[in-house]
């Protein structure tokens, strides 16, 4: 169904935090509509950036974990550096919001 990788809590450890590049985590529902919207221009742009790691992650099939990063409002990207959170974008935004708020931190990556 989507590009991106699934992961979940048991590999979010393996997958976010101990990365050796940024990643951008996309906290989705299969019921959120605007979600659904978001997820191709998310795609896109992991199909056009290599300096970043994509992946998405169910947040009703995880709750600890959008809990732990106070996920309230889905889609929610949060973009982890170096095993923590560095930024955040809450809602549907256009893709040239993703894109600024990716090379904001991936410059230095």
């Amino acid at each position: 169904m989507s590009a991106l990788p699934e992961i979940s809590q048991s590999t979010f450890q393996s997958e976010v935090l101990q990365s050796d590049k940024p990643v951008l985590v996309d906290f989705w529902a299969p019921w959120c509509g605007p979600c659904r919207m978001l997820a191709p221009i998310v795609e896109k742009l992991a199909s056009k950036t290599s300096s970043v790691k994509f992946v998405k992650l169910n947040t009703d099939e995880n709750p600890s974990v959008a809990g732990e990063y106070h996920v309230s409002g889905i889609p929610c990207l949060i973009l982890f550096k170096g095993g923590r959170e560095v930024d955040r974008i809450v809602g549907y935004v256009p893709e040239n919001a993703i894109a600024s708020m990716i090379a904001k931190h991936a410059v230095a990556a």
